[in-house]
């Protein structure tokens, strides 16, 4: 038996209503009428309308409580004011879902904000689930289904769109037609007051028709569940996304179109790359990107090798791999000597291979096999000029023979227009993507290549904490709410560094002298020379406020600084508040690299930690590298190598590289506060003075804030940490020792090896059929999850030296957000001992934490030990009403 997804009777209705249908021409509901006909619909189609007794041959109803057959879908093509009431009637008929097509709403102004409020309580009261409104509506091609007002339809294929605009989906539907581009769905959003981002893309994951996923995004409403479904989608399928929005002024624009927001553009991108995702810039990389996908080109790395027959445009794509960071190929030993055998003596003996001018389809063919089977070879862009020598046809001809038996991706490049034409149509009916310029090639290969370097980002699952000497997070959050508690969000500088030094980040000591004398004193007990700098809430930039004296080596010195630093300040900043002035060491790190490491809340995403150079360059370069928490050390590598300060990093003038692990602890434990911490609102460690011996805090500054308790300990982040604080031990009365952990994607191999040992009846019970190995998209649905949504715990015990899996149970919430679906599967040699309710004893509990209400399970009516099992726990069984071969059960949560 296989359950079908909740958003079916919108995304595969067997029954659909038009709501407003009508004969009039170019009218919404005529069209719509229209396009169901012209799609042949494989289901029930109604129209409805009290003014007609038939629109085009399809039976019409007063309304929709009139129609004799329960609706999968409505689709309402009435006026804006008219439609709560319709949704309202939709309800009491029964009605499943809901697909809004008027504008008219929230993107109006107040009054239209108020009517789309009232259409999506009504829908709420009858659990209607509502597409838009004001979108195009949706399309299923394998169906027939074409519910939307668009004038082109769709070509049957595997790539979902998913748009929350509907004109922009007209214009790829208009271009996709000629040029034999197929959808499996196109999902127009509208304004998404019910169903978002985040839920159809869930749906296109488990979507058998859908291999890859195209989106086109203006602004998010819930920014966890979106990197949920995007990093759930992005492990199965290709996903491909354009955003719009990048500038200050596109926002508004954005704003006002969807009503959704829309945060800082760096952090968005850091967000993609972080899902696995594929971003694209404009309307043309998309159309190339669609047609490398509808040919299944699939990258293996980012190493391009350029092939031409002209030296000029070979250097204009190797400029363009030099932009986009794409690095060129280095030929092995074995295919220099190939390229050597084939070429004439003057070819350029590296990449870009130029074979010359005169190059003719044999000299194509050798260099390119040669080539794509080289070993640091992960793609091919073959160039051609038209030239006298050269048959650009003959030659694309063999190109597309090698390309039928090639494992790596090629993409041409014919430039020209009438001698190379027929070619071009030659590589489009090949499905090879071609260009008739270097750089947009390069491009395509770029975004595609991407998916490479993304996949190794989304893998990486962090833990909430490091293994290291563990944090005193008790002690930083008495800090931060004696502060709350004071009514101040700014904490000084010894607080600042209080929390730096609770997580382990080596500081500068920090004291507070409040007079003159007080200040040799200190100066004194903490060592000459030292740094004096005002102490001052009000004041950020303690430098341009006059506040700061640097490698003062005498007491006298010191004395006079303290009454300096007064005056200038009080005479800059007249209204500041003045605590006294902060007294530490005078950092000398000959070879010290001066940086910035921040943390900053961005609207959609929540926290983010930014890194770069520090010093007072920092201000005229916020050009900072951005990185979503939680951070482990793979990812804190890649944010370090994404920065442009990273060259400076390693020997630079003289001086030897830094102490990088130092500055990677650092940043792990800046991980760390922002996932302990959720009252931290921003921070900023500059400089933070790293060297070859390691690294120091300087000077830090953080604004806290309160917040509201939650259930989830990590919600007010946009992905979830692993949650290490849930593995717990257990003993078997034999002595074996049994460790309980939520699953990670690591343990893919553990997962497999485990279900290749069940039993065929076990393997029934659980899967519904006796499969030796689990398919990879399964593989990867069941240990790659959302920790938010779903929960996994697996059962292990040591055997030899290896970790083995002997059980495992989880549970995903269900729509409602209140229930969950739970299953639990234990070894044959394991069960009967105690394991199967050891593991659901942490499941449930896990849940109740959680704030769910109920849980619930689907049982086959024949598996009466799984029945027995369930009824000791407490769930409450009943009949499907129907499957008569499954029972339903649930358990109370919060009794």
């Amino acid at each position: 038996m296989k359950d079908k997804h909740y958003l079916s009777p919108l995304m595969e209705p067997r029954s659909v209503g038009i709501i407003g249908a009508s004969e009039r021409e170019s009218s919404l509901g005529n069209v719509l009428i229209r396009n169901m006909l012209d799609s042949a619909f494989k289901g029930r189609l109604f129209a409805i309308n009290p003014k007609h007794d038939s629109v085009l041959g399809v039976p019409c109803y007063k309304s929709v409580e009139d129609v004799p057959h329960r609706l999968d879908l409505a689709v309402i093509a009435v006026r804006a004011e008219k439609t709560p009431a319709l949704v309202d009637a939709c309800g009491r008929a029964g009605v499943k879902a809901v697909i809004v097509l008027s504008a008219g709403f929230s993107e109006t102004g107040p009054r239209g904000a108020k009517l789309e409020r009232e259409v999506v309580e009504a829908a709420r009261r009858h659990r209607i689930r509502l597409l838009g409104p004001n979108c195009l509506g949706i399309m299923r091609p394998e169906l027939g289904l074409n519910a939307t007002f668009a004038h082109a339809s769709a070509n049957k294929g595997s790539i979902g769109l998913i748009s929350q605009s509907g004109a922009l989906c007209a214009a790829i539907l208009d271009w996709a037609k000629p040029n034999n581009v197929g959808f499996s769905a196109v999902v127009s959003l509208g304004s998404s007051s019910d169903i978002d981002f985040g839920e159809v893309l869930e749906y296109m994951i488990s979507d058998p028709r859908t291999e890859s996923i195209f989106l086109y995004v203006e602004g998010i409403r819930d920014a966890r569940r979106f990197m949920s479904a995007l990093r759930g989608a992005a492990r199965v399928k290709p996903v491909l996304l354009i955003k719009v929005g990048r500038h200050p002024d596109a926002c508004k624009a954005v704003l006002q179109h969807t009503g959704a927001q829309v945060g800082e553009d760096a952090v968005f991108d850091a967000a993609l790359r972080r899902a696995g995702v594929i971003r694209l810039y404009n309307m043309g990389q998309l159309f190339a990107a669609a047609n490398a996908l509808f040919s299944h080109f699939r990258p293996r790395g980012n190493r391009l090798a350029i092939i031409t027959n002209g030296g000029g445009p070979g250097v204009m794509a190797a400029d363009r791999c030099a932009d986009l960071g794409i690095p060129l190929s280095e030929f092995s030993e074995g295919t220099m000597a190939k390229l050597n055998a084939a070429l004439p003596p003057s070819w350029s003996r590296g990449n870009p291979v130029d074979i010359l001018g005169d190059a003719d389809v044999e000299r194509y063919r050798k260099t390119v096999q040669a080539v794509l089977e080289g070993p640091n070879v992960d793609g091919v862009l073959v160039m051609l000029t038209p030239q006298a020598m050269t048959d650009s046809t003959a030659v694309a001809q063999a190109v597309i023979d090698l390309e039928k038996h090639a494992d790596k991706p090629v993409v041409t490049c014919w430039m020209g227009e009438n001698l190379v034409s027929e070619a071009r149509q030659m590589f489009i009916d090949a499905g090879i993507p071609t260009f008739r310029t270097p750089e947009p090639a390069v491009e395509l290969f770029s975004h595609i290549s991407a998916y490479y370097r993304n996949q190794k980002l989304l893998m990486q699952t962090p833990a909430s904490l490091s293994q290291l000497n563990p944090p005193s997070i008790e002690s930083a959050r008495l800090v931060i709410e004696t502060a709350l508690a004071e009514r101040r969000k700014t904490l000084n500088e010894m607080e600042s560094k209080a929390l730096l030094a609770a997580f382990r980040i080596p500081i500068a000591q920090t004291v507070v002298a409040r007079s003159a004398t007080e200040a040799m004193v200190l100066a004194e007990e903490i060592g000459l020379p030292v740094v004096m700098k005002i102490d001052s809430p009000s004041i950020i930039h303690k430098s341009d406020s006059g506040g700061v004296r640097l490698n003062l080596g005498s007491l006298a010195a010191v004395r006079t600084a303290y009454q300096e630093i007064l005056d200038e300040v009080r005479r800059n900043k007249p209204e500041a508040t003045i605590n006294g002035v902060a007294i530490e060491p005078m950092i000398l790190k000959r070879n010290g690299r001066e940086l910035v490491v921040g943390v900053k809340r961005d609207p959609v995403f929540g926290p983010v930690i930014t890194f770069g150079e520090g010093g007072n360059r920092v201000e005229a370069n916020r050009d900072l590298a951005v990185a979503l928490p939680p951070l482990n050390n793979y990812l804190v590598q890649d944010l370090i190598r994404s920065s442009r300060v990273a060259p400076l990093l390693g020997e630079f003038r003289n001086m030897p590289a830094i102490d990088m692990s130092a500055l990677e602890l650092v940043l792990l434990r800046v991980s760390e506060m922002v996932c302990e911490l959720p009252w931290l609102q921003q921070m900023e460690i500059n400089p933070l003075i790293v060297d070859e011996n390691g690294a120091v805090a300087v000077d830090c500054r953080i604004t806290v804030d309160n917040i509201s308790p939650a259930a989830d300990r990590y919600d007010h982040m946009a992905i979830h940490p692993y949650p290490s604080h849930l593995i717990s031990k257990w003993t078997v009365p034999d002595g074996t020792e049994v460790t309980i952990r939520p699953i990670k994607p690591e343990d893919a191999e553990l997962e497999i090896e485990f279900v290749r040992k069940l039993s065929p009846e076990t393997k029934y019970f659980r899967f519904m059929n006796t499969m030796r190995e689990l398919p990879p998209a399964m593989v990867a649905r069941l240990t790659q999850i959302d920790y938010d949504r779903e929960m996994a715990f697996i059962a292990t015990i040591v055997e030899n030296g290896a970790e083995v899996e002997i059980g495992v149970c989880r549970y995903a919430v269900n729509p409602d957000g209140e229930s969950c679906e739970f299953a639990v599967v234990v070894a044959d040699e394991w069960q009967h001992r105690g394991l199967a309710r050891r593991l659901m004893g942490v499941l449930i509990e896990t849940a109740r934490s959680k704030g769910l209400a109920y849980m619930n399970g689907v049982f086959l009516a024949n598996n009466e030990r799984m029945l027995k099992f369930v009824q000791g726990l407490g769930f409450v069984l009943s009949n499907d009403p129907e499957d008569n071969t499954v029972k339903l059960g649930v358990l109370s949560l919060q009794d």
